[in-house]
């Protein structure tokens, strides 16, 4: 068995387990925990193991699943899908070890429950990024959307039932559109060769080579389903509702990880399946890339609530994934891909220290924080550097990425580079806003500020009394420490990520530019 393999079925066999201590939620906690250490631990000797100079799909399993058409149950991986194997390994034992100091569940909900689907989540978009069988790709697609559902639905917000079906329906639709094209492009094989094939570098050979006409439909079917998922505006109104009413936990795992399947499908799917179309459609693409930098980052300066206002600057953000995607240059490209981890760790930082804001202060409103670095510095530390983080300060994981992806967009995009610049500026004031409301200033807003220390009760802040508002605790200092480092680390060193995900780009853009 690959070490990939174990990959997928430890979290599935742990979620099992897991789901087995409902009664006792300390020891299905610490059973979570246990098990997503052990899948960080084996993403070790997994990324040793594959080597960038090597094939493009590495650490390959597969076996029939239904021969009759072509079926196969089929796993291996190239650098990009590490990448963002690595990143959710990481960042699952991250929101265990914090699941108590930024969730409170909804009375009924056992922790058992929520970490059996957190684990299973995992198994399933882990086993996503891997698929190298495009029915088998488009199969986990849709039941990954399944646990997420249960995860928003049954502990989120007030709004939870609306966001989760509003989720489920985009993405359930989206794939179904997808299969029409997967099945398009199955019976374009099945014409060439005599025999139909869901293989993935079966199908590249073949569909690359199909007319213009026929590429473009089969695109599109892809393409909805990637642009809903990554999300592109205008497909993107579920994520803030969704996000808004998640918990932090799986609010970090939607908007860290779930939504780079859609950018990670364009790279692996859409650009090498059909070329031709891909170089056709591409102003199309850009013009939504830039207009969602620009839409996301207005929206996120006028959010009132912490958790949207990630949501929308995670939307700016995908802008700029696509932009690096569609403008074709290696620099673009490898900027994009490098782009999809720094925002995962980025951003999952940042609703984490948003969770814990909220956690200690009892709401999401920004309006209801004033000063609170005074009184909890060190978590206003965390926030500030996430806010960095956010805005790709130089000397941040997510400098080189943005930079590489403006660099190579101007050699070939121009014009949609100085408007993504433009998105930089503004991402820049929205950042420093949310941190001057909540941190600066004097200590004040109905979070901090009370009387008798009464929650919930507003006055001014020189007649009320100060609440009891906890700093970082040394377990919480301990969670957060890896992505402290990562963001700081990659930031001045970058050239692991950037050899890995290289040689998998230039084999991406090798069909575009031989077009």
């Amino acid at each position: 068995m690959s070490w990939l393999v174990a990959l997928i079925l430890l979290p599935l066999a742990g979620a099992l387990a897991v789901a087995g201590l409902r009664s006792n939620d300390r020891a299905a906690t610490l059973t979570a925990l246990g098990v997503s250490v052990a899948e960080l631990l084996l993403v070790v000797p997994t990324w040793l193991a594959y080597d960038p100079g090597g094939e493009r799909i590495q650490q390959v399993t597969s076996f029939d699943w239904i021969p009759a058409l072509g079926v196969h149950v089929s796993f291996g991986i190239d650098g990009i899908a590490l990448v963002m194997i690595a990143v959710i390994a990481l960042l699952v034992p991250v929101v265990i070890g914090l699941l108590n100091s930024t969730d409170r569940l909804p009375e009924g909900r056992t922790a058992g429950g929520f970490l059996s689907l957190i684990l299973l989540q995992q198994a399933l978009t882990v086993a996503v990024f891997a698929a190298t069988d495009v029915f088998l790709f488009y199969v986990l697609f849709e039941v990954m959307l399944v646990p997420m559902y249960f995860l928003i639905g049954f502990y989120g917000g007030p709004r939870r039932q609306y966001a989760a079906v509003k989720f489920f329906l985009y993405s359930f639709l989206g794939g179904l559109i997808m299969l029409a094209s997967a099945i398009g492009a199955y019976s374009l094989a099945s014409e060439e060769l005599g025999s139909g094939t869901f293989d993935w570098a079966t199908l590249v050979s073949v569909v690359s080579e199909a007319p213009l006409d026929t590429q473009i439909w089969l695109f599109l079917g892809f393409f909805l389903a990637f642009a809903i998922k990554a999300p592109l505006v205008p497909f993107h109104t579920w994520l803030p509702d969704a996000a808004g009413q998640a918990p932090i936990a799986v609010t970090v795992l939607l908007v860290g990880v779930l939504d780079k399947v859609g950018t990670f499908g364009f790279l692996r799917y859409s650009v090498p399946m059909f070329p031709d179309a891909s170089a056709q459609l591409a102003p199309l693409v850009l013009v939504l890339a830039v207009l969602g930098v620009i839409y996301g980052s207005i929206l996120a300066a006028g959010q009132q609530d912490m958790k949207r206002f990630v949501a929308y600057v995670s939307i700016a953000h995908f802008g700029f994934i696509a932009l690096g995607i569609f403008a074709f240059t290696p620099q673009a490209t490898v900027g994009a891909a490098t782009y999809m981890l720094n925002h995962s760790l980025a951003t999952g930082m940042l609703i984490l220290v948003v969770g814990l804001v909220a956690a200690r202060g009892g709401s999401t409103r920004i309006s209801d924080y004033g000063g609170m670095f005074k009184v909890t510095p060190i978590l206003g530390g965390m926030l500030l550097l996430a806010g960095m983080s956010t805005i790709s300060l130089p000397g941040t994981n997510s400098f080189v990425s943005e930079f590489l992806v403006l660099l190579g967009a101007f050699d070939s995009r121009p014009v949609f580079a100085i408007i993504a610049t433009v998105g930089m500026v503004l991402a820049a004031a929205y950042v420093l806003w949310l941190y001057q409301r909540i941190m600066t200033g004097p200590v004040g807003g109905n979070a901090l500020v009370g009387v008798g220390g009464g929650p919930g009760t507003a006055v001014a802040p020189e007649a009320g009394a100060r609440k009891a508002i906890r700093d970082l605790s040394g377990r919480e200092i301990a969670v957060l420490a890896p992505l402290v480092v990562l963001i700081v680390g990659l930031g001045f060193y970058p050239e692991p990520v950037l050899d890995t995900v290289t040689p998998s780009v230039e084999a991406t853009l090798q069909a575009v530019q031989e077009r």
